[in-house]
């Protein structure tokens, strides 16, 4: 028992070392920084400021542009003619393929409704799966929900049902954020290496990632219920 106590008391001391060699660092970086800024004249300051109102005003400029193409919102579209001109103008794209009649369609609904208005840098869009044959045969759609992730025009990676996000009807918009994160479709600031419902002990750590190879093979039906 000695021995332990030895050991913990010397991974305890390690730790305290650690702990202080890193807020020394930090300290000395933020004394550095104040000491730059102590330095520095006015007109150096007011270069500073210029800098910093430059970079809000053209963050500002570029979300009123995509606010102008549609984004900010969760939308319809309406036909498979305007897939291809929504697309066209945004590089990022997340569109729902959805089935009136597919439950879990109204849940995968809810999320984007909010991340539309979280991830303004991304379009949100839904499209009827049965008013669009052409676009589901040519993207390979056969199960529903599917969620088709869209850069530069081309459709780069899919969301079948909720293969990816824990495999349950109660997945949270963070899982679903954190998915769309993986795909790049989104500025996800979290980690991608940690899934939000890992932690939750109700899954795991089961989780796997999808194999694109095996949405090719689902037969077109929803995800829940078969007809």
């Amino acid at each position: 028992k000695m021995a332990a106590d030895t050991s913990v008391e010397i991974l305890q001391k390690v730790l305290e070392n650690e702990i202080l060699q890193t807020t020394k660092v930090v300290e000395e970086h933020l004394d550095a920084e104040i000491q730059k800024l102590d330095q520095m004249d006015e007109d150096e300051l007011e270069c500073l400021k210029q800098r910093r109102l430059e970079a809000l005003k053209k963050a500002q400029q570029q979300k009123q542009e995509w606010l102008s193409k549609g984004h900010g919102e969760y939308r319809e579209i309406p036909s498979e003619r305007d897939f291809f001109q929504e697309v066209k103008e945004s590089k990022n794209v997340v569109c729902h393929f959805y089935r009136d009649t597919t439950f879990r369609c109204q849940i995968m609904d809810k999320h984007l409704t909010v991340l539309a208005k979280k991830h303004v840098e991304t379009k949100f869009l839904k499209l009827n799966a049965e008013k669009s044959p052409f676009l589901c045969e040519r993207l390979r759609i056969k199960v529903i929900p599917t969620l088709a992730l869209v850069k530069d025009g081309k459709t780069q990676d899919y969301v079948v049902g909720f293969t990816d996000l824990g495999n349950t009807d109660d997945f949270t918009t963070e899982t679903l954020e954190w998915r769309l994160g993986c795909a790049g479709v989104i500025n996800y600031s979290g980690n991608l290496m940690d899934p939000p419902f890992q932690s939750q002990k109700k899954f795991g750590t089961s989780f796997t990632k999808l194999d694109k190879k095996t949405i090719r093979g689902k037969k077109y039906d929803s995800d829940s219920d078969e007809d």
